[in-house]
């Protein structure tokens, strides 16, 4: 029985970058798009590569975002696989990885051979391929490999790993403004050794607007559970960003040109602590007029 995999993507105004995310995961059985309501060619970019020389089926669904989690799992509604690998559109997949995921759903049904003519287990390849048909596993992290202005980033906490691979009918997508969050029912978690190139700092200007999105969101997110701003927070959190990924972290190692986006890290959490004091400031004050 074959073992179906679908691509869920979410977008919004990615017309630099949808392209090569898409051609990717071009081999995989379906890929479906939720596009946030881009302005730009985002989706003209998605129709063309979709409805193009790529033999996958490509659907394309428009809903205004209300946060992550939620575009997801409207896509995941949508997505007919038995596995759904979750990308964002300035992501790419590893030729590594696609060959990973490829030869495991191959082993699955049986074929023990590498369709481009090389065998799986040829001698000197020491990459394993974990299988997908591990009942105890239901959900696969991922290594991601970030650039910043198009070079690779090592430190600074960008080694990390996320949950991007999961079994349909075991994993629940939970509500996350921000980040990614998912919900195990059943099974274990495993790793993936291909990795997942990430270019979320394509430049200065776009990791500030990016970051300053996600200081409003973030503030949001902790206004709503009556967290309270505070001088030190304000003044020294953001200092403590800065050391812990240029200095504790090791980004130093990559090199000084990733100063800028550790300052921008900083100024995150400067942002989101002022934003924070002020939403303090406005709740008091409606406090105090309900009780006038």
């Amino acid at each position: 029985m074959k073992v179906r995999l679908s691509v869920l993507i979410i977008t919004k105004n990615n017309e630099e970058t949808i392209e090569k995310t898409i051609e990717s995961v071009k081999n995989f059985d379906e890929i479906i798009v939720v596009d946030s309501c881009s302005t730009d060619k985002t989706r003209e970019k998605v129709h063309k590569v979709g409805t193009g020389y790529y033999p996958v089926r490509t659907k394309v669904f428009v809903k205004g975002f209300d946060d992550i989690g939620k575009q997801r799992a409207y896509g995941l509604k949508y997505a007919t696989g038995d596995w759904v690998l979750i990308l964002d559109s300035d992501e790419i997949m590893s030729k590594e990885l696609a060959r990973e995921i490829k030869v495991t759903l191959r082993q699955a049904q049986g074929d023990k051979t590498d369709r481009e003519g090389d065998k799986t287990d040829r001698e000197g390849d020491k990459h394993v391929m974990v299988s997908l048909t591990n009942h105890n596993i239901t959900a696969y992290e991922i290594p991601f490999q970030s650039y910043f202005l198009g070079r690779p980033l090592r430190y600074g906490g960008e080694d990390y790993y996320q949950i991007r691979l999961i079994k349909k009918d075991s994993v629940d997508i939970l509500l996350s403004l921000v980040h990614n969050r998912f919900r195990i029912k059943k099974g274990k978690i495993g790793k993936l050794k291909g990795n997942i190139h990430h270019y979320s700092y394509r430049s200065i200007g776009q990791v500030y607007r990016k970051f300053t999105d996600y200081a409003f969101k973030t503030a949001q997110i902790k206004a709503e559970i009556s967290e309270r701003s505070s001088l030190k927070k304000i003044f020294l959190y953001p200092l403590h960003m800065f050391w812990s990924r240029f200095i504790k972290d090791k980004g130093y190692k990559d090199g000084l040109f990733r100063i800028p986006l550790d300052l921008g890290f900083a100024y995150m959490e400067w942002l989101t602590y002022c934003l924070l004091a002020i939403s303090n400031v406005k709740t008091q004050i409606s406090n105090l007029n309900r009780k006038s």
